[in-house]
């Protein structure tokens, strides 16, 4: 449809006077899809649970100050500061069932109040948020990826501690352990830590409960899980062998000269795909008991100049090769064995999206339990977008080789600039309540639609 310039040209004029007024107005409309979510779900009484064992009735519990960090992290603020930019606002309010939030300092009294039952709490009923999903949707193979992160701050919170930090060499961090469900995305459990550990401090148990609770919920699903090289033991590898728990382990070089000899002394390499070759053995360090199967593949990669290009001039390519070696007990062939552990590079994914846009990476206060139950409303915040996703869309693909997930999720700082961060006013026509937000065609459709999914589950 063509128009003319008249309809399209207007003039915007700077002398517009500034009036701020008490109105039922919102800025977050698109609320009201996780209104319906946290109503279908019943977040608050969950959470009400998580708390009920403190002492004491303050006006605003724990559990509805923990409901207002999710909301807080989901509309997109980083401190708790930033609360004060939209107190005002009608959706945020109502999504809480408040007429008044509270201010920063009871949030801040809140988090430090709470003690270590509450954090166990808050964590299971994180945990079994996800399970839930997992039993609905009755995958028959479940894959978690495990890993750590570093939180760093600048401050000097309750157990943090100088340790391994790339980005923020000598940083006092946090170092939790995350447990990734790759068909779903969801983070199912995280094992707080200070930041002076290894890697593998305490993964050998964590690693086991995680399973168990899988198999608790659903007992003939097949669990199959990738780890990187920091947690290659013969504990974990038995642990997960015993258990029939289908895995690949990244092999540390540094550590096996063995290793090194095997891959100088092979002359006949096995093609895999272009520049990609492989062999496998039956093998163990002489300090374990069974053997494994163990791939060896081998990478054609350009070599990096690092010395000024001369332009004018031809510059050859050169090529080298990089090793690794992957220890597994799965029984399919190495082509699907590699692609299946090359797919753990989601998690690093979810990790940016938790610290990117779900705050995860920040540190509020000084408390240990504090920051721990904060760190947890991200991970909440996360979870639920994705549960959110799950119940409007089909899935959109089957199981892939690198067991990526099922569904094409948008990033929450996606959802909030096409769904959640939209103006609107509450009015009352004919004494009905009503959310009133400015014509737009594909909006409309997309919510209307989500409140019609979620109205018929429930």
């Amino acid at each position: 449809m063509k128009h003319s310039r008249a309809d399209v040209r207007g003039k915007a004029t700077l002398g517009l006077d500034i009036r701020f007024e008490s109105q039922s107005l919102t800025s977050y409309s698109g609320l009201i899809v996780f209104q319906h979510l946290f109503s279908l779900i019943g977040i608050k009484e969950r959470l009400w649970r998580c708390f009920r064992h403190l002492k004491g009735s303050p006006i605003y519990g724990h559990h509805v100050v923990m409901m207002l960090l999710v909301v807080h992290l989901i509309i997109g603020h980083r401190r708790l500061r930033d609360v004060d930019y939209y107190r005002d606002d009608e959706m945020v309010k109502r999504i809480l069932g408040l007429k008044r939030l509270p201010d920063v300092s009871t949030l801040s009294r809140s988090l430090a109040s709470a003690d270590e039952q509450s954090v166990a709490k808050v964590r299971s009923e994180s945990r079994h948020l996800v399970m839930e999903r997992l039993v609905v949707e009755g995958f028959p193979r479940v894959t978690l990826d495990y890993d750590g992160s570093v939180l760093s701050t600048g401050r000097h919170a309750e157990g943090t501690a100088v340790g391994f930090n790339k980005k923020k060499k000598g940083a006092r961090s946090y170092y939790p352990l995350f447990c990734t469900v790759a068909q779903t995305d969801q983070v199912l459990d995280v094992h707080h830590r200070p930041g002076n550990v290894h890697d593998s401090n305490g993964a050998d148990t964590f690693i086991g409960h995680c399973i168990s609770h899988v198999r608790s919920c659903l007992p003939h699903t097949k669990v199959e899980t990738r780890i990187d090289s920091a947690f290659f033991n013969e504990t974990i590898a038995e642990r997960l062998h015993s258990s029939g728990v289908e895995f690949t382990i990244s092999v540390p070089f540094e550590r096996f000269a063995a290793l090194k000899e095997l891959v100088e002394g092979r002359k006949r390499w096995r093609r895999m795909a272009v520049g990609l070759d492989y062999f496998e053995t039956r093998w163990k360090p002489k300090s374990w008991n069974a053997r494994y199967r163990f791939i060896f593949i081998k990478n054609q990669v350009r070599c990096q100049h690092k010395l000024p290009i001369q332009l004018d001039l031809f510059q050859p390519t050169e090529y080298g090769y990089e090793f690794k070696v992957i220890v597994t007990n799965k029984r399919m062939a190495p082509r699907k064995v590699v692609a299946f552990h090359e797919g753990r590079g989601s998690q690093e994914g979810i990790f940016a999206e938790l610290k990117t846009h779900c705050q995860m990476d920040y540190i509020p206060v000084k408390t240990r339990v504090g920051n721990q139950l904060y760190m947890f409303a991200g991970i909440v915040a996360h979870n639920l977008t994705r549960e959110l996703q799950i119940q409007l869309n089909p899935r959109a693909r089957g199981t892939t080789a690198k067991r990526a997930a099922l569904w094409c999720f948008r990033e929450i700082g996606t959802l909030r600039r096409t769904l959640i961060q939209r103006a609107g006013r509450m009015i009352r026509p004919a004494g009905k309540l009503v959310l009133s937000m400015n014509s737009n065609e594909r909006l409309e459709r997309e919510l209307r639609q989500a409140l019609a999914t979620l109205n018929a589950v429930a």
